[in-house]
């Protein structure tokens, strides 16, 4: 069997025989491996006496059989439509392997000789299209797009299919473009590397297939007006030929009419097929400005242009079908043919002849840049001139993009100057792109880099004296230019070390005209919005800005308030504060930006520290006294109620406030501070209290051995705890569970351990008040503050520590701690009468009352201080009975929960009315009983020593009592204390306690106002009686109660105006005859009185 039926025979049976095929797969294996093998000059030579007549066997394949056997297989496969990856695998993994690819290698050989012959073309051409669908390989992937790429830009290839008919290389094209579809899903195949995208070796190779594809495209586009012209450059003609406009009707009036119908003709159809590919074209462009975003910024600026152009361009001619709007059609495909013919080369990834053409290139961009610039009626066309001057801006983006640095450095250093004036005038357009990216190329020209711009980089000195000066004379205008030039020159200032054009912009600023000083400060303005962060420039800026703040033209001081807050408030906030009180031209000005500042800066915790706290204090004490330092402090710190509401997190800011105020005791400014947020401080409690407990158990000094400052410093240590609680809201004690205020102490309460409270504990905010009001050791001051603020301890806790404490010193006579305790409980009831005053430990706490009332003390000693404190304490439980009679007798929960283990002796007692209680004390010399409800006092009361001193006590804890009542317990007061006091004035009792009572009626009268009318007529006869009946002391009460009604209300007057005439005899006479000089001298008072009246 010879060679020629061996081959035929394989062949047909292949598709039905595993053995045929395996040997197929043989033969064509070794066939290949001798065909890519050979050295390209070898094989060339032997395809050109290759004579199609074979001569040797199967067993002895020599190069120009492999040849012929090659072709054979591939011609037969054509005629019988059978697969060609025998042939087309190894090609495409060869190209894998081959280094060189500026030279031919053999696939490129192989391929070029097989598409000469008609007959195999197409369906070669077509299975090496199919080949990338059908197989899911990356590695046949990857080596298809670079042999594909190496087919289109092959020159002698191209030549060859060109001048052997038209349509080989159309159908060549049309051909593979449906492979760009899947070309674009491979280039999606990206990765991400701190924050960007970047392309893989298979996604650079798919892309830059599709630009060379594309590329083939745009040559052979029969819409094109351009000429391919041998041995004529087309960039040379750019600035002469090309003209871009979105309708595109004008440039169509040299176009002979054509027919676009797919079915016309084969070129036409070629001619559309970039069209139909703009789509992919722009998700292309789109993926390759994500890939350049790191290490090409200003060409991935030039790929975001190019892509907004390609979208405007879909946008505006997708709405004209082809069957109906042919010259419309014709007009966008012509339109993206041409700019992207010229664009799209500078797009390729991968580029070994970009480093011989740039510069060709770079100068045909400039010309066509300068060409626009200076023809007036083509820039003033927005079709035309404006669209075509973008385009060339764009491309010089694109260029300059992706240069190399040595590159980029030739290019400027060649044309940089030239590019200077050239750019800066682009900066007048009105159109937006235009100055965009007449920008971004200024910007590249004057830092001397294609990267984006950073604060390492040092700008370009050979092209600051040429681009500086005009950019700084724009500024005078009011035009785009200025604004443009505004953010150049901040950005210049930014990143340059040099400070003369900051200088420059200063001194307009400070000296200019209106139009000056607007620009100036729109670049102050792009400034610190970049983190500009040279201090001593911030500096001076701000001292600039706020000399602003007296500018007479409102838009400048306006714009000027609203810069100072974005600058490091450190810098900024000293000199507004000294405004607010040097120059009252500019407060409320100044007031506002302070405001700004804080809202801006709310989450620095540093700043607040130290510029709120320590700064406004020194600029206060050392600067401002000739206005009174507190009305300057409250015109500073009534902002801070307002900046409050910003603060998103209280947590990040208290702990270092409440650092800042223990660390400086003695500063009272941060002690108002905290006050403007001590609700604000409540909602972080927790984080306030762990930080003064952790101080507390730092706090470790003695009195002993510390000289008359460090005692100072050490009491201010001491209070400072203490004044931050007390700043704090009584909304912080509520809560019983709360680990950081009361501890353990609830639980030692309801499991009735009566060693409560250890005075060494400091592991609660609780803990803490009772220890420092207890030690004896403590600073007075200190242990005043202390049991005041003991006082807001729930009372669920506090009352029976404090009654467990007060018996203990009772006992041992403590009066310190008696003083202690009574402070705490009148504070508490103060604050929290209506829901503790039936506590049952408060009976106890009464009891131990008594017995210091009945202690013997002199006038000015301890003891009489501390009966006062008894006697204090008991009438503000008698005010709180009185203000709320009846809620006040209603047990909560937590009541109920915490007391429940009190007997039930001691929980009917407490249900006992303290008013009840002293004035059954004040007048038990009577022969009336109290009530049945009341056997467990009147028990207790019988068991007393009713001494002559402590029934006068009670007469002052009424006194004191009418003295303290609120408004709304006047009424209660009246009805519940008065009468029983009428009544035993009028029984004639001990005279010295009769005087007493007397006393109390008098302090109603003054006290009550009109709420003793129903008891008028009763005071006035009371008053009459004494005065007629009484001892001395009677007598002297009487005439200061009936002084007291004639002085009262109007109503008061007229309602004991029946027994004034009685009282008026009576008053008469004692002024004429009575032994007592005081006396006859008030009732002579009194009878003027109601003389005149």
């Amino acid at each position: 069997m010879d060679l020629e039926e061996s081959i035929n025979m394989s062949i047909i049976s292949s598709s039905s025989s595993s053995e045929s095929n395996s040997m197929v797969a043989a033969t064509m294996g070794r066939v290949m491996a001798t065909l890519l093998g050979t050295r390209t000059k070898k094989l060339s030579d032997s395809i050109s006496r290759l004579d199609y007549s074979p001569k040797n066997t199967l067993q002895a394949v020599s190069l120009e059989d492999s040849l012929w056997i090659l072709y054979k297989y591939v011609r037969d496969s054509a005629q019988g439509e059978f697969s060609l990856d025998h042939v087309l695998v190894p090609i495409i993994e060869h190209s894998l392997k081959c280094k060189d690819i500026k030279r031919r290698n053999q696939t490129m050989i192989l391929l070029d000789w097989l598409f000469q012959d008609s007959a195999i073309f197409e369906s070669l051409a077509t299975n090496f299209s199919t080949i990338l669908l059908r197989k899911d390989d990356h590695y046949i992937a990857l080596g298809w797009c670079i042999l594909t790429r190496g087919l289109l830009e092959d020159d002698i290839l191209k030549e060859k299919l060109s001048t052997s008919g038209t349509e080989k290389y159309d159908s060549l094209l049309r051909i593979l473009s449906p492979c760009v579809k899947h070309l674009i899903i491979l280039c999606s195949g990206s990765i991400s590397q701190g924050g960007f995208e970047l392309p893989t070796r298979l996604s650079v190779a798919a892309a830059d297939c599709v630009i060379a594809l594309t590329i083939a495209l745009t040559r052979k586009s029969v819409l094109s007006d351009f000429s391919e012209n041998k041995g004529k450059s087309v960039n040379r003609e750019l600035p002469n030929k090309l003209t871009l406009g979105r309708s595109g009707a004008s440039n169509l009036k040299n176009v002979k009419p054509a027919s676009i119908s797919r079915e016309s003709s084969s070129s036409t159809e070629i001619g559309l097929l970039l069209w139909d590919l703009l789509d992919e074209v722009i998700v292309l462009v789109q993926k390759l400005s994500a890939w350049s975003r790191k290490s090409r910024y200003l060409h991935a600026k030039g790929l975001d242009r190019l892509s907004n152009w390609l979208q405007r361009t879909k946008h505006h001619y997708s709405c004209f079908r082809a069957d109906k709007d042919q010259q419309m059609v014709k007009a966008g495909a012509l339109l993206f043919s041409s700019c992207w013919k010229h664009c799209s080369v500078l797009l390729h990834l991968e580029d070994h002849s970009f480093s011989q053409n740039y510069k060709e290139l770079l100068d045909h961009f400039i010309s066509g840049i300068q060409f626009y610039a200076d023809n007036d009626e083509l820039k003033d066309n927005k079709d035309s001139g404006t669209e075509t001057l973008n385009f060339f801006l764009s491309c010089l983006l694109l260029l300059l993009g992706r240069c190399n640095g040595r590159q980029f450095e030739s290019a400027m250093s060649e044309y940089g100057l030239k590019m200077c004036g050239l750019l800066v005038s682009q900066l007048h357009s009105a159109d937006e792109d235009v100055v965009d990216g007449a920008m971004f190329l200024i910007k590249s020209v004057l830092f001397g880099t294609n990267s984006s711009p950073a604060a390492s980089c040092l700008p370009d000195t050979r092209h600051i004296d040429a681009i500086v000066p005009s950019l700084l004379h724009l500024l005078d205008g009011e035009d785009g230019a200025s604004k443009a030039a505004a953010t150049i020159i901040a950005e210049f200032c930014l990143l340059s070390s040099n400070g003369n054009c900051l200088k420059d912009v200063l001194e307009r600023l400070a000296a200019g005209t209106f139009l000056q000083r607007k620009n100036a400060l729109t670049v102050i303005s792009q400034l610190v919005h970049m983190s500009f962060d040279s201090v001593d420039d911030l500096q001076d800026v701000s001292d600039h800005l706020l000399q602003c703040l007296r500018d007479d033209d409102l838009v400048i001081s306006t714009q000027a308030s609203k810069l100072l807050p974005l600058i490091d408030p450190l810098i900024v906030l000293p000199p507004l504060v000294h405004l607010v009180y040097s120059d009252k031209g500019v407060q409320s000005s100044a007031c506002s930006t302070i405001l700004t500042v804080l809202k801006n800066h709310n989450k620095r915790f540093d700043f607040h520290v130290i510029s709120l706290c320590k700064l406004p204090c020194l600029l206060l004490w050392n600067k401002m006294m000739t206005y009174g330092s507190k009305l300057d402090t409250d015109r500073l710190l009534k902002l801070i109620p307002e900046w409050s509401k910003t603060v998103e997190d209280w947590n990040l800011l208290v702990g270092p406030f409440v650092d800042k105020m223990l660390k400086e005791p003695s500063n009272v400014t941060i002690v108002r501070f905290l006050s403007c947020i001590s609700e604000n401080l409540a909602d972080a409690a927790d984080v306030v209290f762990q930080r003064l407990i952790s101080h507390a158990r730092e706090v470790k000094g003695t009195l002993e051995g510390e000289d008359s400052g460090g005692l100072q410093h050490s009491l201010f240590d001491h209070l400072c705890p203490l004044l931050i609680i007390r700043l704090l809201p009584l909304r912080v004690f509520d809560d019983l569970q709360a680990s950081s205020v009361y501890g353990e102490l609830v639980e030692r309460i309801m499991m009735q351990d009566y060693r409560y409270f250890n005075s060494s504990d400091t592991d609660c905010v609780a803990s803490l008040l009772l220890n420092r009001a207890f030690d004896r050791l403590e600073y007075e001051d200190v242990r005043k503050l202390a049991a005041e603020l003991c006082g807001r301890i729930h009372h669920h806790v506090l009352y029976p520590i404090i009654s467990t404490q007060l018996e203990d010193a009772a006992s041992s006579n403590d009066v310190l701690t008696i003083k202690a305790c009574l402070f705490a409980i009148c504070t508490s009831l103060v604050a929290r009468g209506k829901f503790s005053i039936w506590h049952p430990a408060l009976l106890k706490i009464r009891e131990v009352i008594e017995t210091v009332l009945l202690w013997p003390s002199t006038d000015g000693d301890e003891v009489s201080k501390a009966q006062h404190g008894c006697i204090d304490c008991l009438a503000l439980m008698v005010c709180t009975e009185l203000q709320n009679p009846k809620s006040s007798r209603t047990s909560s929960v937590d009541d109920i929960k915490v007391t429940g283990n009190a007997t039930s002796s001691e929980k009917a007692a407490s249900r006992i009315a303290v008013h009840t209680y002293v004035i059954h004390q004040l007048t038990c010399d009577t022969n009336e009983h109290i009530s049945s409800a009341k056997v467990i006092v009147k028990r207790r009361m019988l068991e007393a020593t009713l001494a002559h001193s402590f029934r006068l006590c009670m007469a002052n804890v009424l006194i004191s009592a009418c003295q303290k009542i609120s408004n709304s317990g006047k009424k209660s007061y009246a009805q519940i204390i008065l009468p029983p006091i009428i009544k035993f004035v009028e029984a004639r009792s001990n005279s010295e306690i009769r005087s007493a009572c007397i006393q109390i009626l008098f302090s109603a009268v003054y006290h009550l106002k009109s709420v003793i009318i129903p008891y008028s007529n009763d005071l006035l006869k009371v008053a009459v009686t004494s005065l007629r009946e009484g001892s001395e002391k009677e007598r002297m009460a009487g005439a200061k109660l009936m002084t007291a009604l004639m002085a009262s209300d109007d109503m008061v007057v007229q309602s004991v105006s029946p027994g004034l005439l009685e009282a008026r005899s009576l008053l008469l006479s004692i002024s004429s005859s009575d032994a007592s000089s005081d006396l006859r001298l008030v009732c002579q008072r009194l009878l003027l009185c109601m003389t005149s009246s």
